[in-house]
Order: structure tokens, then sequence, then C-alpha cells
């Protein structure tokens, strides 16, 4: 499974701050390499995951013609959050970012959210639609996440009760060697080296409590998302353990969604499989230039 070799953007890419209406964000951005800009992308990040997630990602988009707009949520890795307040990381006040985040970068944009960025960027749409031509819920389904991976979230939880982030760090290493973790998205993050150290010690440990919890609690809005009528693309790997890619599919038939499975990826596709990953975000976005509104 591949990771970004670093988290030291590749030419093309900046990284910079985002000023919105509910503050700054950190960000990674890359233009499109393309005579005529086809359209923009916002990327939303996982759990304990950033920006650098989509780092194998933004080159190749840019290639294919559409500028992206890669952010860290509100308490995650570079963007500032409250340390221990868990109310400013509702669900519904990280919606609210993301339409802001959105309005920044110059709606209508197409959104893509990558696990729990995927049911962040749900409760944006289903708040308010207009700024997204699309969505695309990369490895994120319906409701909440595996019973094993709550498990692995709780476990989190616990720890977070008597350690620093620090403190935690050490614990996984020690107890759950790399070659030995999952695909899940507690694992975002937490392999070794000093990027990725110094990533999960920059989050916010309330961020960290409040959106595990929304993990193992998010019900089924799957009706809500389909009676909105936006585009939808449900884009997995050929095996996640996070949500079984069986739920994936249902979830996309339910959705009347336009669906995509990268083979040998698991549940994270733009980083396993960034080329795979990015011919079918670009060929999806492509459709929907195509297509007359209203089809």
């Amino acid at each position: 499974m591949s990771r970004p070799p670093s988290f030291t953007p590749p030419p093309g890419v900046r990284a910079h701050r985002l000023a919105t209406e509910r503050g700054e964000f950190a960000v990674l951005e890359a233009d499109a390499m393309t005579a005529r800009l086809k359209g923009t992308a916002l990327l939303l990040p996982g759990f304990t995951g950033s920006k650098e997630d989509f780092l194998l990602l933004q080159p190749l988009l840019a290639a294919a013609g559409y500028r992206t707009v890669a952010v860290d949520g509100r308490g995650q890795y570079e963007s500032p959050g409250p340390k221990d307040d868990q109310a400013p990381y509702a669900q519904a006040e990280l919606a609210r970012d993301v339409i802001a985040q959105a309005q920044a970068v110059g709606a209508p944009v197409h959104l893509l959210g990558h696990s729990l960025g995927g049911q962040i960027a749900r409760a944006a749409v289903l708040l308010d639609a207009s700024p997204f031509l699309s969505l695309t819920l990369m490895a994120s389904g319906p409701a909440q996440i595996s019973l094993p991976q709550q498990q692995r979230v709780k476990l989190l939880h616990d720890a977070l009760a008597v350690l620093d982030l620090a403190g935690v760090w050490d614990a996984i290493q020690a107890f759950e060697p790399p070659e030995d973790t999952d695909a899940g998205d507690l694992d975002e993050g937490l392999s070794d080296g000093e990027d990725l150290r110094r990533r999960w010690l920059s989050n916010s440990p309330a961020q960290l409590l409040a959106t595990g919890r929304q993990l193992c609690e998010e019900p089924d809005r799957v009706a809500e998302l389909a009676a909105v009528g936006l585009p939808v693309h449900v884009l997995s790997g050929d095996r996640d353990d996070t949500w079984p890619v069986p739920l994936l599919d249902d979830m996309a038939d339910r959705l009347g969604a336009h669906r995509t499975v990268v083979p040998h990826a698991e549940h994270s596709p733009n980083t396993d499989r960034p080329d795979g990953t990015a011919r079918a975000l670009a060929a999806f976005w492509d459709r929907l230039r195509q297509e007359p509104p209203g089809d």
C-alpha cells in the first residue's frame, strides 16, 4: 500500500492558508495544467488524516484539467481548533466550514470526501447543496463504521482519557507495528515516520474525540441525500474493512450514483492506486461537463 513519500508538496502544489468567513484553513492547492480549466474540486481527508493524503492525486488531476484544493479541517493537522472543547467539532459546524471553504475557493465546486470526510461532505450538501456541482464519497459509507473499527475508535477514546497525543502515538507504535496495521480510518496517519508523527501530534484531541464518536454513531442519511438530486459518485477500493464493499455497492444503488471500484486498493484508493483513482474522478467530472443540465 503506497503512502505519500513525504509531506513536501511536489512541483505544482502549493501550501497556503485559505481565508473564509469561518476562519483560516491550511490547504494544498494545485492549478490545472491544461490550457482550459475544467473545474475545481475541494478535497476533504479522513479521520486522523490530512490534506497530504491527496498529494499523489493532485498532480494527476491537474494534468487532467482540474484545479484541486485539499484542506485540513478544523482542529486537523495544520488548521487551528480548540484542544479541549468538542462543541466546535459537531458535524453541523464542520459542514458549515466546508460550505465556507467552497465559497472561498470559488463555488460551485466538485466536492470529494474520504471516509470521515465523506460524511462531513454529505452533511454539507444536505445543509446547502448550492455551492457544489457534484459529491464524491470515497471509501465513505451510508452510516456508522464497522464494528471492528468502532472498537478501535473506542480504544483511542479510552487512551486519550489517560494519555496525551505523544503517549498515544508511542503506545500505538509499541503494540501495533506498521506492518500489522490495516487500512481502516484509525490507521490514517498512524504508521511510523516523522511526518506522520508530527501530523498526529498536531491534531486537536477534542476533534479526534468528537469526530471519532460521529464515525461510530452516524445515522443512515442516504434517502435524504438521494432527494437532493446532486450527482453522486461512490468510489472505493476492492477491499474495505471500514465499510464493506457490498455495503458501498448498495449505497450507490440507493443513490442512483455512479460507482467506481479501484482494483488492488483498500480504504485509501487515493494513496493505494492514485493513477486509477484520478482517472475515475476526472472521467466522472468530465461526463458531468458534457451532460445538459437536468440530465
